[in-house]
């Protein structure tokens, strides 16, 4: 009778620890969720500003110009001001399209200048506000492999446009650098046409500040060395000072109201 209940402790305890090997092997199965590129992003724009951007009117100077920004829900008005002694040209970029003002007097523009125009004012627009507006319906986003920045882990999300709506610069291409901690952009390159050829931007982020709740950012933007270099490569270009600064993009004097709905 004893060697029967040392024997059947025996049993118990190895069923015992079968059992604690099977809840361990649950436990080192049971892995975080995997975040696709739409959930990264999502989470980047809700901590700069989030529902703040669609119910706010921006004001901001860059490089001696005056910018203004009004969005209320899905509308938008996009504002430049161009001061030359008295006269005063005014660029504006809305839901229905692009008008030019000299003064108060409307200007005529033929179409391929008025395209012109009107990327260049929403292209300053977009910068100022990233990543708001990646979520909109042109926008293509595929996560990439991560990677390590200055000891800092990153989410790498590329992002490419649709020509129905994705604006005069459609074929240009994105890559985001997504701060795994802190969901905030540091990072981000971008190709686009040059008449011999395609450019290379890299910029990285710096003097971040809060206005009203939403985020802002200055750029160090660089150039690559290696035209050849792939677009997603330049994180790791970057990282070897293999990059020369081409200029600083600072927004300056920044106003934030909210518009309520």
């Amino acid at each position: 009778m004893k060697n029967y209940i040392i024997i059947l402790f025996v049993v118990l305890l190895s069923s015992c620890k079968n059992e604690n090997t099977k809840n361990t092997s649950i436990a080192v199965e049971t892995s975080p969720k995997v975040l696709t590129a739409d959930e990264i992003i999502d989470k980047s724009i809700d901590v700069s500003g989030g529902e703040r951007f669609k119910k706010s009117s921006l004001k901001f100077e860059f490089r001696d110009t005056y910018y203004q920004a009004l969005r209320k829900n899905h509308e938008f008005l996009l504002v430049r001001v161009l001061v030359n002694d008295k006269d005063s040209i005014f660029d504006m970029l809305s839901n229905v399209g692009f008008e030019r003002y000299h003064n108060d007097a409307f200007v005529k523009l033929e179409d391929s200048i008025a395209n012109l125009y009107s990327a260049s004012v929403n292209s300053v627009h977009y910068f100022s506000v990233l990543p708001y507006g990646l979520n909109d319906e042109a926008v293509n986003k595929t996560r990439l492999e991560s990677e390590k920045i200055k000891n800092k882990d990153y989410y790498k999300i590329k992002v490419t446009f649709d020509e129905l709506g994705g604006g005069e610069d459609h074929d240009d291409i994105f890559v985001y650098w997504v701060n795994k901690e802190t969901f905030k952009v540091d990072y981000l390159a971008y190709s686009y046409a040059e008449k011999d050829g395609i450019g290379l931007r890299f910029r990285e982020a710096y003097n971040e500040r809060y206005v009203n709740g939403l985020r802002f950012v200055d750029y160090n933007n660089y150039k690559s060395k290696d035209v050849s270099i792939p677009l997603e490569h330049l994180g790791k270009s970057f990282e070897d000072n293999q990059l020369d600064l081409l200029s600083k993009i600072e927004l300056e004097n920044v106003k934030v109201d909210l518009v309520n709905n």
